[in-house]
């Protein structure tokens, strides 16, 4: 059974290439990470998933459904999916609590009573209780990047998207939003994360997918690719990676 499947997806900006041919299957409660050089259509791809950037061939299939077909509703697929930016884009002139609560009253129709409470529960889950009627620029960038990837919980997705989302960060800050993320592995979020940390990568995907030039090169477990890649381009990127001592 799949969550989601990507099947032959290209797309184009100009004459440029970003994504060429690529497919990929999700399964529930799968964690997928995607790997590989600036540039090479990571984020591209997973904006494609949720409907931010349009196909140019290809189709993309969510609990069966073609989302890519031309009549489809947007808004009525990302309901169903939730995503998290590498800038946080949180609403400046919203506090914490406001902005989780925003999408869950606003397109799910949830009552303001419950969508707070749920609110709360969450933040106090993440550890973030005190922040409820704080502004963004209160918090620290490793805060905000919480309260965005509980944001994008607050909706009860079937599927997250993450795209660099600790890229932004200081290095003191990454661990408590990887942790955030550690969690929602172990309580079954189906997952798909863009990132550059190949530590944690290795240690969460239960797939990985190096993408090189638009192109999903290789896909294995994290002890196939990171131990014994097969790809030549694999092989660079990771001792690329290794001699920059971010492995």
């Amino acid at each position: 059974m799949t969550l989601l499947r990507i099947e032959n997806v290209w797309k184009r900006y100009h004459d440029h290439d970003v994504l060429r041919g690529v497919d990929l299957a999700v399964r529930p409660h799968e964690v997928v990470c995607l790997i590989g050089s600036s540039g090479s259509g990571k984020s591209t791809l997973l904006r494609c998933v949720n409907l931010l950037e349009t196909v140019d061939d290809g189709v993309i299939y969510l609990d069966d459904q073609d989302i890519t077909a031309v009549r489809t509703d947007a808004d009525e697929v990302r309901k169903r999916i939730g995503m998290v930016f590498q800038a946080y884009n949180l609403f400046p002139h919203m506090t914490v609590l406001e902005n989780i609560c925003l999408a869950p009253r606003k397109v799910h129709k949830v009552g303001r009573s419950r969508a707070e409470g749920d609110a709360r529960d969450l933040l106090a889950r993440f550890g973030l209780a005190d922040k409820a009627n704080a502004y963004p620029d209160r918090l620290s960038g490793g805060q905000q990047q919480r309260v965005a990837i509980i944001r994008a919980l607050a909706t009860q997705p079937r599927l997250i998207l993450l795209d660099e989302v600790t890229s932004a960060l200081d290095p003191a800050l990454v661990t408590d939003v990887l942790g955030v993320i550690r969690e929602l592995k172990e309580g079954g979020m189906t997952m798909i994360l863009a990132t550059h940390e190949m530590g944690f990568a290795r240690e969460i995907a239960d797939t990985v997918c190096f993408l090189d030039g638009g192109v999903l090169l290789e896909r294995g477990t994290p002890e196939e690719i990171f131990t014994a890649p097969r790809e030549p381009r694999t092989r660079e990127f990771l001792r690329s990676v290794l001699e920059s001592r971010r492995l």
